[in-house]
């Protein structure tokens, strides 16, 4: 079985969304003193690549922990959507030939290339996506939308809400939103599996998953 990892390293002081809490990480018992190690990590619900559920936006909607896993898992479509400018709106027109035989239950990854970009400035103005076609997308099935830049919807120029329409859209329908994703080309492959599992977080909004895909075969 050929294994990918779409997901990226939580690490101590890396990006997160404007606002969020920081990666820290701090020794809470060492091998020298203590004869194992463990580290005490403080990080928010939405580090790294990570699974949005609907709680995030919606009071009553589902927490993470109320996920069913098996959601989680399913077909890869990617959507080739690079070479966009900054701030640049993905409309459904734009990606409709890639998505004419579109199945209900399939898992649709928007690649834009800005995974490149993690860690600079850039990486706060990537393309958007319309709102128009995630309707499209939840009225054709589509239960996982993933991506692999900070959020499908603008990222506010300073820490506080913004708008979230798709996040509106996906979520109100109990779908669940995958973000900062890594490597998308690696996918775009007939037979490919996403997987996505994010923690139990009890009544939580958010976790970090490890996001794969697989397929049979080593090539």
């Amino acid at each position: 079985m050929r294994v990918v990892d779409l997901s990226r390293p939580v690490t101590a002081g890396m990006p997160v969304f404007p606002g969020d809490p920081p990666v820290e990480t701090r020794p809470a018992a060492t091998v020298a003193a203590d004869g194992f190690r463990v580290t005490a990590l403080h990080l928010g619900t939405h580090t790294g690549t990570h699974v949005d559920a609907p709680a995030h936006l919606f009071e009553g909607g589902a927490a993470v922990d109320e996920l069913d896993p098996a959601a989680l898992v399913g077909p890869a479509r990617v959507v080739d959507a690079t070479g966009r400018a900054p701030g640049a709106v993905i409309g459904w027109d734009e990606v409709a030939e890639q998505l004419a035989d579109l199945a209900a239950g399939e898992v649709v990854l928007v690649r834009t290339g800005w995974d490149a970009c993690f860690g600079t400035d850039r990486y706060l103005a990537p393309p958007v996506l319309d709102p128009g076609l995630a309707r499209r997308l939840v009225a054709a099935g589509v239960r996982v939308l993933g991506t692999d830049t900070l959020s499908p919807d603008p990222v506010p120029d300073a820490a506080g809400p913004g708008a979230l329409p798709v996040h509106e859209v996906v979520l109100g329908a109990g779908g669940v939103i995958v973000e900062n994703l890594a490597g998308l080309a690696a996918v775009d492959r007939p037979g490919a599996l996403f997987v996505a599992l994010p923690l139990p977080l009890t009544g939580l909004d958010a976790s970090p998953v490890r996001a794969v895909a697989l397929w049979p075969g080593t090539a």
